[in-house]
């Protein structure tokens, strides 16, 4: 199976290198215009190219973790190729462009698979497993919690799309994913608290948000750019029977304990290292929906509803209103 990578950054690399190592997958093409590429091309035995040589070769599919404003048009050209797709969130930055493309590739019948890494987290799989089984009883109260180490770099906040659409999205994403059903009304507040730079650049670094489901269940959100015990990940599903928890995974499991009490690992550092085993999990999904297997957790649509949350809660910090989804609200 002959892929070709797009993007060779931190996240590029890591699915570059992920899916190397999937018996019978090979990556021929490793695109990226900016990024010094050379050391990752050599170590994945992959060609440096540009676009039109990748898109113009005998490929099964492409891998799209490049910057936010090039999915678009990649998704597109897969489209118009045949080829199944491997797409990094989010689709656009545009939504009317997002609105377009989601309809030209369900129209064009390609696998399209959006990467969303949490759905195939062991923990995040396991309660959403256990719920959706009926064993926790009906999901009543969701929380969640995202809190990154640090603020990104100003350069990043200007062309990711902001909290929102960068790191919030996943948040979403979950919602849909834990509650089994679609969410009926957002409402959300931020502002900027950690850095002023972030706010001159038209972005804010805190964010709360409140959404109830079709079906009245409650989805509580708190993000934030800086977290004082690290990458802080955690959520709190509290259902009829039992209520599930996910915590932030620790470095080491070794617990150091002594008359003062007891000291564990941190989280760990970063997403990269928390979700290390969800990145490969995702990966080979793809892979194997390209060679007969069932289809992946997430796809183009889920990216598309990910993101209309998204969309609506910037709406809703912007009026101080609760935005209503029902009825099919556009941004």
């Amino acid at each position: 199976m002959r892929l070709a990578v797009f993007g060779a950054g931190r996240i590029g690399a890591v699915h570059a290198m992920n899916a190397t190592a999937i018996p019978g997958v090979e990556v021929v093409h490793l695109v990226d215009p900016v990024a010094d590429c050379d050391a990752l091309a050599a170590r994945i035995g992959a060609r440096r190219s540009d676009a039109h040589d990748a898109l113009s070769d005998d490929l099964d599919g492409i891998v799209i973790c490049s910057s936010t404003d090039s999915h678009a048009e990649l998704l597109l050209a897969a489209a118009e190729r045949g080829l199944a797709v491997f797409c990094e969130k989010p689709i656009s930055l545009d939504w009317p462009t997002v609105a377009r493309v989601t309809e030209a590739v369900e129209a064009s019948g390609i696998r399209c698979m959006l990467g969303f890494q949490r759905r195939y987290d062991p923990n995040f799989r396991a309660v959403r497993d256990r719920i959706a089984s009926g064993q926790s009883g009906r999901l009543e109260q969701l929380v969640m919690h995202t809190r990154d180490p640090g603020p990104p770099p100003i350069d990043y906040v200007r062309r990711s799309g902001g909290m929102l659409r960068d790191q919030a999205i996943h948040d979403f994403d979950q919602a849909r994913f834990m509650c089994g059903e679609e969410i009926a009304t957002v409402y959300a507040v931020g502002n900027c608290q950690i850095d002023p730079a972030i706010g001159k650049a038209g972005d804010i670094d805190t964010l709360a948000v409140t959404m109830l489901t079709e079906s009245g269940r409650m989805v509580t959100m708190t993000n934030n750019r800086r977290g004082p015990l690290g990458y802080d990940q955690r959520l709190e599903a509290h259902c009829a029977a039992e209520v599930l928890f996910i915590d932030n995974c620790p470095q080491t499991d070794v617990r150091i304990a002594g008359p003062s009490g007891q000291l564990t690992a941190p989280p760990m550092d970063y997403f990269i290292a928390r979700f290390e085993a969800a990145y490969r999990a995702e990966m080979e999904a793809f892979a194997a929906w390209l060679q007969g297997g069932p289809a992946p957790l997430a796809g183009i649509r889920d990216g598309y509803e990910a993101q209309r949350l998204a969309e609506a809660a910037i709406a809703s910090i912007a009026t101080g209103q609760p935005v209503d989804l029902r009825g099919g609200w556009q941004p």
